[in-house]
């Protein structure tokens, strides 16, 4: 990736860095051998938006620190692999409960790693409590990108064990300032807060493969509407469908879940078979951007606390419909300069907003520029790359100042 971070960090060759020690940066020379393990849920190729996130952001660490992955697998067995040079660990899974994978080795692969820094994005109660059985001793940081919002009965349960890691963290990373004051819990642990929004590799967006745009608008029409994400109850994909009675266009769901069968049956029984399409297996999701003309994020609960997906929209140009949820969503693309932001739960707004953009191109580019613009400037991979080494580098060095070992 060619990038401002590529030119003035990445070492080409030992003569290279030999040649460029003196005008590296001393906070990033200090990473260079520093050992960093990231603690997820799952990796990809199992879908999601912390996935993605962890995914890109391991990607790009792995240059510059001695990086390690550890999640959980699908199996009972635990499987290691690498993944585009990523070093990752899936611990075996004995059995899921809450939708929490448990995976007792789980402990003893955060020891084994022996990392001068652990990273651990939460909600993830199986990685906080196998993070405490591990004893490491590692600097803690977390990425907070979300609390736990249904499983209500799970997140009292978990309460003790996640304010004893917040209390221990010495950095809680999270993607935008109303993840702070949304959340109950950040709010008493606003001043370990660091604001780092989530960035996706704007250039990879940006280059439409023409033939296969041609290929999708050809297939389903002039007037796409594009929704993307997992097949599950906060995404709201049934309240896209719905509006979809009373818009003039085709709506292309990208995805897969739990929820498949019952949404399909919905889209049938409303007599939007020919309207709404389910694309399950989409291995490259850029030319479906580039085809669509609006792109909808329809969640409904503050489990969507990000949306991922609305930058990866924003950087092909076309203008989002969100919903006002009391999360980071409306940060990401604000209403009235790169969409429009519409109740959540309602069909009739969606619609509405969906057919105001449809019927006006002109207004529909403007936003879509304006979302071009942002993902570059606040939401480049290189810019959220760049911060959290920035973090490290502070937090490893506060490590040394104290005289731990």
């Amino acid at each position: 990736m060619s990038s401002l971070l590529d030119s003035t960090l990445s070492l080409q060759s030992s003569e290279a860095e030999a040649a460029s020690t003196a005008s590296e940066p001393a906070w990033l020379a200090s990473l260079a051998h520093k050992r960093v393990l990231h603690v997820g849920k799952y990796y990809p190729p199992h879908m999601g938006g912390i996935e993605t996130h962890l995914q890109s952001l391991c990607q790009e660490l792995r240059r510059f620190v001695n990086l390690e992955v550890v999640v959980a697998s699908d199996e009972r067995r635990t499987l290691r692999e690498t993944v585009e040079g990523v070093e990752v660990t899936r611990v075996g899974t004995s059995f899921n409960f809450s939708s929490a994978p448990v995976c007792p080795a789980m402990a003893s692969a955060i020891r084994e790693a022996q990392a001068d820094l652990i990273h651990i994005h939460l909600p993830n109660p199986t990685a906080i409590l196998a993070y405490f059985a591990s004893r490491a001793r590692g600097r803690l940081v977390l990425t907070y990108h979300s609390d736990i919002i249904r499983q209500k009965i799970l997140g009292r349960a978990f309460w003790p064990f996640l304010r004893r890691a917040l209390e221990r963290a010495e950095a809680v990373i999270v993607a935008t300032p109303k993840h702070i004051s949304s959340s109950p819990i950040l709010r008493r642990y606003s001043e370990r807060c660091r604001v780092i929004p989530y960035g996706i590799e704007v250039g990879s967006f940006q280059q439409p493969d023409a033939a296969t745009v041609k290929d999708i608008r050809r297939r389903h029409g002039p007037r796409i509407v594009l929704g993307v994400g997992r097949l599950v109850y906060y995404k709201g994909f049934e309240f896209l469908i719905r509006a979809m009675k009373d818009v003039e266009g085709q709506l292309l769901i990208i995805g897969d879940g739990p929820l498949r069968a019952s949404l399909q049956r919905e889209a049938e029984e409303l007599g939007l078979s020919d309207k709404v399409t389910f694309l399950i297996d989409v291995n490259d999701v850029r030319p479906f951007y580039q085809a669509a003309n609006v792109f909808a994020l329809s969640s409904i609960a503050r489990s969507e606390a990000f949306g991922i997906v609305q930058l990866e929209a924003m950087a092909c140009g076309i203008p989002v419909v969100n919903t006002n949820l009391d999360s980071g969503v409306t940060f990401v693309s604000q209403d009235g300069v790169t969409g429009l932001t519409v109740p959540p739960a309602d069909a009739n707004a969606l619609a509405q907003a969906i057919n105001s953009l449809l019927d006006d191109p002109a207004r529909s580019a403007q936003f879509g520029e304006a979302g071009r613009v942002r993902v570059a400037k606040e939401f480049s991979l290189e810019g959220m790359t760049r911060r959290t080494l920035e973090l490290y580098a502070e937090v490893l060095q506060s490590k040394a100042d104290c005289g731990d070992s």
